[in-house]
């Protein structure tokens, strides 16, 4: 299939348009620094350690840099280390790299080595072989080793190669505290630079036109895998690295399935189908629900639902201003939720509660709304955010609103049986089979300003402006193989 983008809506071209007018600051060496003095302030002398990712088992595998040591470094190869030292107050440091290797490179790529690194990131760097021997070094004399990325406390029969290492170290100096500050490389990541907004702003860009894309795709008779494909052509056409997560095609009872990733259905008219997805643009991710009819026009029972859910999200933005607390937007946000539900009896009251267990009752609206608002994105699609930490939503935060409800068509049998539950499903079960195999989600990126909240992923959400996006002019699709297509027809879950 070839998609070509500007043969789709106008909100698609705004999309890129959008996310190229914004030149990045640089992350260059010295926002580095910076970042590794922020880690180095919050620490007494001793010796800091961060191990990047190994190098995959097979070298046709993919490989991809720790969150933690990508913010510190900017280093993306494998195998690698940053060592710091604290001394007296003065920090220094120096990287740890693969040397570079004409031989191993015809398999793996360009290795920048030790002179690479040096002129990338200002420090000091040597073949990552010599790292044990310079750490036994600098714990001769040290009395504390704190790690990036390594829990001290891990146990279990096969330890990984970064924890294996490090007991060994401290094997050998017995001594030497052993301290995880991967909590404050975690914190301090929390608030977005300037730079690293340009980039978040580029990966929601990609984005919201890859949901274009999805759009122009999405009718009776196509299967979840073509969206898929669709999107993820986008985010590559578009400059984006990889998805930032499994992308989630979920068309009718699929919908009601947070996680579902399969992605192998076919779609059937008077159907939902939610397209849970997201780039990674240079490390940096995006995360953008959309949840849109199959036919292109919502029905009664879907435009009920999915208004609940909108009015949801946008009651919890009105609850996003700088320094508020960031617990009354999912208030907010599960008090519209538990209301709908009771309009539709689907629940008893926006109260009403169930037998979850023994000597235990659970809120009945959780029974179709059973996970967050949201949450943090950055150099992860669940990154940590300020707001983990202060519970204040502040400039500099960037985390997704993303209310949900689903409509399991098995509802009945996941409820204990109990006389109470068995009188709840004799009240809701006429409205559990009115609604069943409907999941409806949400989700937008926004970025928290000094002046307010900021809604940046602009793909269409309102119930008009979704089916009027449904309407828009499509390109052709190519045809499809016959043989394939018939195969999943046989197999493939209804």
């Amino acid at each position: 299939m070839r998609f070509v983008v500007s043969a789709f809506a106008p909100w698609a071209i705004a999309g890129v348009l959008a996310g190229a007018g914004h030149r990045a600051p640089p992350i260059d060496s010295a926002a580095y620094a910076a970042r590794r003095a922020a880690l180095a302030a919050t620490i007494n002398d001793g010796v800091i350690l961060a191990l990047g990712a190994p190098e995959p088992d097979a070298d046709y595998e993919s490989f991809d840099q720790t969150p933690s040591f990508t913010w510190l470094t900017g280093i993306l190869e494998p195998d690698a280390a940053l060592v710091l030292v604290k001394r007296g107050g003065v920090v220094t440091g120096q990287l740890f790299v693969q040397p570079a290797d004409p031989e191993a490179e015809v398999w793996t790529g360009h290795r920048i080595g030790p002179a690479g690194a040096t002129a990338s990131t200002g420090l000091p760097a040597r073949p990552f072989a010599q790292l044990p021997a310079v750490l036994d070094s600098l714990l001769a004399s040290a009395t504390t080793l704190y790690v990036v990325g390594v829990d001290p406390a891990a146990t279990g029969a096969v330890l990984s190669r970064d924890a294996q290492l490090v007991r060994s170290y401290v094997a050998r100096h017995p001594r030497v505290a052993l301290v995880d500050v991967t909590p404050t490389v975690r914190r301090l990541r929390g608030s977005k630079s300037a730079g690293e907004l340009s980039l978040i702003r580029k990966a929601i860009a990609i984005t919201v036109d890859a949901q274009a894309t999805a759009f122009a795709t999405v009718a009776p008779d196509v299967n979840e895998f073509e969206v898929q494909a669709a999107i993820e052509y986008t985010f590559r056409r578009l400059g984006a690295d990889r998805p930032s997560f499994a992308s989630i095609i979920g068309s009718g009872p699929n919908g009601t399935t947070l996680h579902y990733n399969a992605d192998d259905r076919f779609m059937h008219a008077g159907e939902l189908v939610v397209m849970d997805v997201g780039a990674s643009y240079r490390g940096y991710a995006a995360d953008v629900t959309r949840t849109v009819p199959v036919s292109g026009t919502f029905s009664a029972e879907q435009r009920a639902l999915y208004q609940i859910v909108r009015d949801a999200q946008a009651a919890a933005e009105r609850q996003a201003t700088p320094g508020a607390l960031a617990r009354r937007m999912s208030d907010s946000a599960t008090a519209v939720l538990a209301a709908g539900l009771a309009r539709l009896g689907l629940i008893e009251s926006d109260t009403a509660t169930y037998d979850c267990g023994p000597d235990r009752r659970c809120e009945q609206y959780t029974l179709y709304y059973m996970h967050g608002l949201g949450h943090g994105i950055g150099l992860e699609v669940h990154d940590p955010d300020q707001f983990y930490y202060s519970g204040k939503v502040e400039p500099g935060s960037v985390f997704t609103i993303e209310p949900g409800l689903y409509v399991r068509r098995a509802l009945p049998s996941i409820l204990p049986d109990t006389p109470g539950n068995r009188a709840t499903l004799a009240r809701i079960g006429p409205a559990i089979a009115r609604y069943a195999d409907t999941g409806v989600r949400i989700e937008d990126d926004y970025i928290e300003t000094p002046t307010g909240v900021e809604w940046v992923s602009r793909a269409p959400r309102e119930i008009a402006d979704v089916e009027a996006a449904m309407r828009a002019p499509r390109a052709p699709l190519s045809p499809r193989d016959t043989v394939t297509i018939d195969w999943y027809r046989a197999t493939a879950p209804r």
